[in-house]
């Protein structure tokens, strides 16, 4: 097999395809506004998502909710770690009227991981999604939703809400668990996966490329994730969000995304979004109307 190139990580400067420009324009402003005036988090700012300048500026956000304070420490995330506080019993209400304020035809919506809560914040997710459907039945919605650490019954109040599109990234390849999500389980991950395609959800994923991994465990973690029921996974370049996170190991070439994308597909993948620039949400209405 023939590898595609990439940059080594001595070449710390950022190619030129990883480049983005500033959030700007009205749009961009309305949804700022929105997200500030509602005190909601977004992942788009909490994750220092490449994305926000295109996304906002097309009216669209993908809402945090459960806070912006996780239990996990993921060695690649850029959201804070500690305990958090006390959930809020209004933001359903809030994300609702937000989205409907903003007349987007397409939310997602994710969370940090909540452990310390019995129920994983399964009843805000439920909640959140039906307040959505109220105020706004046309509305589509993908929930990227956390492990849940083998809480099942918690899974199943979490994406019962009614949704159309129900995401769990597995983020790396198995050999680098340990390093990148120490507090995760990739056959747990799977798992989900395998039980949210078996409630009947439209099921996604996402994993960052540029950590270490090799093709061949891409690869597997395809097969891995088709097994497991996966219908749309989405491919993105990793990128250290600060220098307390593990580092680059290396910058993909686009056209290695490309291959990995058609390699997915002849997997059986229903859909797969593959580029340097690509994240969870990133044309995640897209999403909602592939063939499965």
């Amino acid at each position: 097999m023939i590898e595609l190139p990439t940059i080594q990580p001595e070449k710390r400067k950022k190619p030129d395809w990883l480049r983005v420009k500033l959030p700007v324009g009205k749009e961009y402003a309305k949804v700022r506004q929105i997200v500030d005036q509602n005190k909601l988090h977004t992942i788009c700012e909490s994750g220092n998502c490449p994305n926000m300048g295109e996304c906002w500026g097309a009216g669209t956000a993908t809402f945090m909710i459960l806070g912006n304070v996780c239990t996990r420490s993921c060695t690649f995330c850029a959201v804070a770690t500690g305990r958090p506080p006390e959930y809020d019993e209004e933001e359903p209400q809030r994300v609702a009227e937000a989205i409907h304020t903003m007349g987007v035809k397409h939310a997602v919506l994710t969370s940090v991981n909540r452990d310390e809560l019995k129920d994983r914040g399964a009843e805000i997710w439920y909640q959140t999604v039906v307040k959505t459907k109220e105020l706004s039945p046309e509305t589509t919605i993908e929930t990227l939703i956390p492990d849940v650490k083998g809480n099942w019954e918690a899974l199943e109040r979490m994406i019962s809400g009614g949704q159309e599109v129900v995401s769990h990234n597995m983020e790396t390849v198995e050999s680098l668990y340990r390093r990148v999500r120490p507090q995760a389980k990739y056959a747990r991950s799977l798992e989900q996966t395998k039980r949210t395609k078996e409630f009947g959800k439209r099921t996604k994923s996402g994993i960052m490329l540029g950590l270490g991994e090799t093709t061949d465990e891409v690869h597997k973690a395809m097969d891995d994730l088709v097994a497991n029921g996966l219908d749309i996974l989405t491919l993105g370049q990793y990128l250290q969000p600060t220098k307390m996170h593990i580092e680059v190991a290396e910058f993909i070439h686009p056209d290695k995304f490309a291959a990995y994308r058609e390699e997915g597909l002849k997997r059986g993948l229903k859909y797969v979004e593959s580029g340097p620039l690509v994240r969870s949400s990133y044309h995640a209405e897209r999403h909602v109307n592939v063939p499965i």
